[in-house]
């Protein structure tokens, strides 16, 4: 009866401190850093805003620069930063999106 008792014990306070699934995916979280410049030659002007825009909400530096029907994208956020996610698989995204572009980064979770 005591280790019923006592299992019963464990398991409700193990299940106060377990995390929810809502804290779990708000614990994902990307580092990132660009330290050095980096630049991106495109050519459609849809693409080129969009990608300005991300690396602003970013925080990066961004130069842009419109000559020869393109535009050239320069950046670097030699700081690091934090993207906090809400699913391992967006983190996964975001990660392979920043790699892509040159950062370093850590996930987390």
């Amino acid at each position: 009866m005591f280790r019923l008792m006592m299992l019963t014990a464990m398991v409700a306070v193990c299940s106060l401190a377990t995390p929810s699934a809502a804290e779990v995916s708000a614990a994902e979280t990307v580092n990132y850093r660009c330290k050095e410049w980096k630049a991106k030659h495109i050519h459609e002007k849809k693409a080129a805003d969009t990608i300005e825009k991300t690396l602003k909400t970013l925080k990066c530096e961004v130069q842009r620069h419109a000559h020869n029907g393109h535009d050239d994208l320069k950046y670097r956020c030699p700081e690091w930063k934090t993207l906090q996610l809400k699913t391992h698989e967006e983190a996964h995204k975001w990660e392979a999106w920043l790699k892509e572009y040159g950062f370093e980064t850590q996930h987390k979770h």
